[in-house]
């Protein structure tokens, strides 16, 4: 019998809250935003429900989402890392989340080190990241020749851009409501260029952006990044920040000024601001990307996979992911 019990978010006690803050406080694989409270608070106030499973004596909390007789994390399909919030080394049967017609939980960013998934992970990728620690300089000693080169060529496309079209300049943490209207624009236009399924044609989404916007403080909040040159702006980047971890999340950059590599110039900028803001890593999320592999001075692993009793649904989960799979592997072959 499961010792999980399931509740709303917004049911949750004080109490149960400060289990939930305690236990990650004492895990450092926890220090990503998306395991804090406030992530699943914002995607609960935007309209899209959110349950918790909660262990006996409050020892383990995780946040999800019911479609159906399916289970997903919290935040899906935006959430950058998933798992159970509990004690390093906590015993944790996944199994105990399927019942009461749930049949499975499927993940597809769970920390490496969540408890009890193993037999569950159909495969794992990396999640690079940024050691900011010392700002610009310190980024600087310990960047590969590459991160080097593009911070180098960033700082003299910024200089052009002051030239050709107005002074430059960069906001760490903006306010504006109309610079995140606008960073959702470009990024449904980029969808729409690249023919991505487009993130934000679900208006709850929209809505968890402008929460997380309004919501402030070092604990836990959005942060808007801008950069402008003269009137226009050249690139910009909403993220989930909680202590000291920055999220980069969406990014985005005008493509009228390609060929400045705007989002480059932005990366630096945010960089160099990191002590200021109190960031010493900004994780980059699951992906391929060229500035990604790049930019980064380490990485993570994240899984993918389903909990099920179902052994022909993990089979076509595993052979859906195989496929995945196959088709970057291409994509990176056909890449100059």
């Amino acid at each position: 019998m499961s010792t999980l019990r399931v509740k709303p978010f917004d049911a949750l006690t004080a109490a149960e809250l400060d289990a939930w803050h305690a236990l990650r406080a004492a895990n450092p694989a926890l220090d990503s935003p998306y395991f804090h409270p406030g992530f699943a608070a914002a995607v609960h106030a935007g309209g899209r429900d959110v349950h918790v499973a909660v262990g006996a004596g409050n020892g383990v909390f995780l946040p999800h989402h019911r479609e159906g007789r399916l289970l997903r994390p919290v935040g899906w399909p935006g959430a950058d890392f998933q798992g159970p919030i509990a004690a390093a080394g906590a015993a944790f049967q996944p199994l105990d989340l399927l019942g009461n017609g749930a049949g499975a939980y499927e993940f597809d960013h769970l920390l490496e080190e969540a408890p009890g998934f193993d037999r569950w992970v159909i495969s794992r990728r990396p999640s690079p990241y940024l050691d900011v620690t010392g700002g610009l300089t310190g980024y600087l000693g310990r960047a590969s020749r590459s991160g080097k080169d593009n911070m180098g060529q960033a700082r003299r496309r910024a200089a052009k851009a002051g030239r050709e079209l107005g002074t430059v300049r960069f906001e760490a943490d903006s306010t504006d409501a109309t610079a995140l209207k606008q960073v959702i624009e470009l990024k449904r236009a980029q969808y729409a260029a690249t023919g991505a399924k487009d993130y934000f044609a679900e208006p709850d989404r929209v809505r968890l952006l402008e929460n997380l916007l309004r919501t402030r403080g070092t604990d836990f909040g959005g942060v808007l990044s801008t950069l402008h040159a003269g009137e226009h702006l050249l690139a910009a980047h909403f993220g989930l920040r909680s202590g000291a971890v920055l999220h980069w999340w969406f990014p985005v950059y005008d493509p009228a000024y390609a060929r400045l590599s705007p989002g480059w110039i932005l990366l630096r900028e945010l960089v160099a601001a990191a002590p200021a803001l109190g960031i010493a890593r900004i994780d980059l999320g699951r992906g391929e990307d060229e500035y990604k592999r790049r930019a980064k001075t380490g990485e993570s692993v994240v899984c993918q996979g389903i909990v099920t009793r179902n052994p022909a649904r993990r089979a076509a989960a595993s052979a859906l992911s195989k496929a995945k799979e196959i088709a970057r592997t291409v994509r990176s072959r056909r890449s100059p």
